[in-house]
């Protein structure tokens, strides 16, 4: 596409990575040694409330102020960079199967002027779409058909993205959906699986969850839910009588207790829990709720399916014992991801491991822009 999801499936060009978020911007840039990658720059600023809303920058002249800044003052000079969207509801991927047997031009004029509209909850002359071939298949008919990557975005998201960063001085390269990076920052890991065991990825970011049900590095089920860190942590803090804060400080200092669950599968409360840690357990069992029910949604859509981990990333993610609640509460194997070690990474400066499961996005920009 020469607008919109740019640069989405293609490999390209040195600049840098930069993720967007409620609560703060994460600039990442990689250069190659070796055959690994090595962390020249590492920034995180915090975003104050009001910047970037759901998914959206709702004050385009400040967000693109704060990157301009964060780049000057840590004396980052580049022209291009690779950035993401949060999924949600402006954002679609599915799989769709089309005739194996049309050429290059008539595939894409099948997948973008055609079926799109068919996937799309916005009109297609709202949305920018970008798409990927996939494997050859035979449907149940007998018939050879290839699958497609279909990825789509509302237009005045996209267009608000590049012209922020345009305002900051900077050339948006790439610009893809948030679980396109994470996947390509933990790729090693997923190949580990086999190829009929689904991987379910969990980012928790700030204000929200990101379910992205994978096979082969593939997404091919998503779905966002509105329980992210912020709520843990409010909850937390009204709990204790501690004043509101966007800063999560607090919620990656804390360890779930081990407690067994009860017979209804929620998390049994000691008589000696604090108020704060049963607040804070009580929307983690919500979330954890929201998990079953979207693994339970993608595995009825067909047989044979099979979903064999749970990897946890993103800011909410670094909560002590985290991966062992949701394993005990979801009947399912969980683990945390750190995407420094995943990438094995070398940085010149310490990043505390409680920091390291919000990196897997930037991280996966950074590399799509490594010098």
């Amino acid at each position: 596409m020469v607008n919109g999801l740019k640069g989405l499936f293609s490999k390209k060009s040195k600049g840098v990575g930069i993720e967007l978020a409620p609560d703060r911007i994460n600039i990442a840039q990689l250069r190659k040694q070796g055959s690994g990658f090595r962390l020249a720059s590492y920034v995180t600023v915090p975003v104050p409330d009001g910047v970037f809303q759901e998914g959206q920058i709702v004050d385009p002249p400040a967000m693109s102020e704060l990157i301009q800044t964060a780049l000057s003052d840590n004396k980052i000079k580049v022209k291009q960079a690779a950035t993401a969207v949060p999924g949600g509801r402006d954002t679609v991927t599915r799989i769709i199967p089309v005739p194996a047997e049309l050429d290059d031009r008539e595939l894409r004029e099948m997948v973008l002027n055609q079926e799109a509209g068919l996937y799309l909850p916005f009109p297609r002359e709202e949305a920018d779409v970008d798409y990927q071939k996939l494997g050859l298949f035979i449907d149940e008919d007998g018939i050879e058909k290839v699958q497609v990557l279909l990825v789509a975005t509302r237009k005045e998201i996209t267009d608000t993205y590049i012209n922020t960063f345009q305002q900051a001085g900077l050339q948006v390269d790439v610009l893809e959906i948030s679980s396109f990076s994470l996947i390509r920052t933990i790729r090693e890991q997923l190949r580990q699986f086999a190829p009929q065991e689904a991987v379910a990825l969990v980012d928790i970011e700030f204000e929200s969850t990101e379910i992205s049900i994978t096979v082969d590095g593939v997404p091919q089920f998503s779905r966002t839910v509105p329980i992210g860190s912020f709520q843990i942590q409010s909850a937390l803090s009204r709990a204790m009588n501690l004043p509101p804060s966007r800063s999560i400080d607090l919620l990656q200092g804390m360890t779930i207790p081990a407690n067994p669950m009860d017979t209804m599968g929620s998390p049994r409360m000691s008589p000696g829990t604090n108020p704060g840690t049963a607040a804070m357990l009580r929307v983690l069992g919500e979330l954890s709720d929201e998990l079953r029910r979207s693994i339970d949604f993608y595995l009825n859509q067909g047989e044979n399916l099979e979903v064999a981990q749970l990897l946890l990333a993103g800011p909410g993610a670094s909560i002590g014992q985290l991966d062992e609640f949701l394993t005990q509460r979801l009947s399912l194997p969980c683990n945390s991801v750190d995407p420094v070690a995943a990438l094995s990474i070398e940085t010149p400066q310490e990043i505390p491991l409680a920091a390291r499961p919000g990196l897997g996005v930037v991280l996966g920009l950074g590399l799509r822009e490594a010098w």
